[in-house]
């Protein structure tokens, strides 16, 4: 007889974890006081989509619709709502947020699920400066001032450090990270290190990152780590001061992200060759995996000539309510958590 598998699932386990599944509860009640305060309209989109989104390395649940007269439709659970919310706000011109049930497979981790809840909003009007400031006073108004991770004691009442990648990479890489951007050797002499086997400037971009700056930011306050190299940010759109890099951000506290946010691109043309750009680069990379050729999404292009100039994030909520509860784990902070 093989005894059964002990998971979140199980009644003991959320007894358990009944304090943090309690704080998640106040952590969603406070976002919801925070936005409606601000004159934000709560939204909710379609989580089956012809369109799962565009992001080079996630990976889509697939599923499949089928009408009462027998046709059927191949969809796929979103992984963001992202291209749904901005034909709302092209649509209406309102700053609208959701708290969005989305799927990414092929993940797992104590960080990662491969179902979990997205904090989304955009703000016409905004700039990247004006949603950091936002995500700051978010953050203070959900959380105690002072959070622990592991060893880390973050102050989210001072002000969080706002720190440029080229100047994380200078610091804590010593490499002139733009200088050499799509020059993966140049990449790798500058840095003291060895190329590996098929390794492109992006991926070792992303390995120092992790490798070096990561694990020094974030450390004694959240910080937002700003204007990335334009090859890294396929819907934001590019710095007028300085075209080599994007209008995005994305925060850290404690060795975590929580939340990835651009100056939103609003030209069609241009986001339609990046998505091109994008779909070129999944064939090359997964050639193995069927499936992936998804229908443009035209809607949402056709709505981005109409979107004002706006600013939009996505927050990663069960990590939100992971800063608040103290614990490392997401499936902590999930009702019913992956087995």
């Amino acid at each position: 007889m093989v005894d059964s598998i002990p998971s979140h699932s199980d009644p003991a386990r959320i007894a358990d974890r009944l304090p943090f599944l309690l704080r998640r509860n106040l952590v969603l009640r406070g976002i919801r006081a925070f936005f409606d305060a601000r004159g934000y309209v709560e939204v909710e989109t379609p989580c089956a989509v012809p369109t799962p989104g565009e992001e080079v390395h996630l990976k889509v649940f697939a599923t499949e619709r089928a009408g009462a007269d027998g046709t059927r439709q191949k969809l796929w659970l979103h992984t963001s709502p992202e291209f749904a919310m901005k034909r709302i706000v092209a649509a209406t011109g309102l700053p609208v947020y959701q708290l969005a049930r989305v799927w990414r497979n092929a993940e797992g981790s104590r960080l990662h699920a491969h179902e979990f809840t997205m904090l989304e909003w955009y703000r016409p009007g905004a700039t990247l400066a004006g949603l950091m400031d936002e995500t700051e006073a978010l953050l203070r108004a959900v959380l105690p001032p002072v959070v622990r991770v592991g060893n880390d004691t973050i102050g989210i009442a001072a002000p969080f450090e706002r720190l440029r990648v080229a100047d994380a990479f200078h610091r804590h890489a010593g490499v002139d990270i733009l200088a050499t951007e799509g020059d993966g050797p140049a990449l790798a002499r500058d840095a003291g290190c060895a190329l590996r086997l098929g390794e492109t400037w992006e991926d070792l971009f992303f390995r120092l990152m992790m490798a070096r700056v990561e694990p020094h930011i974030g450390r004694t306050r959240p910080t937002f780590l700003t204007h990335w190299p334009a090859s890294q940010a396929a819907l934001a759109r590019s710095d007028p001061a300085d075209p080599r890099v994007a209008l995005r951000f994305e925060l850290y506290a404690g060795g975590i992200e929580l939340a990835n946010a651009f100056e939103e691109l609003t030209d069609s043309a241009e986001q339609r060759a990046r998505f091109m750009a994008d779909r070129t680069r999944r064939r090359v990379l997964y050639p193995d995996e069927s499936g992936l050729d998804w229908p443009m999404d035209e809607a949402f292009l056709a709505a981005l000539d109409r979107l004002p100039p706006c600013a939009g994030i996505a927050l990663g909520f069960d990590r939100l309510v992971m800063l608040a509860a103290g614990t490392s784990r997401i499936a902590d902070v999930q009702w019913l958590g992956e087995r």
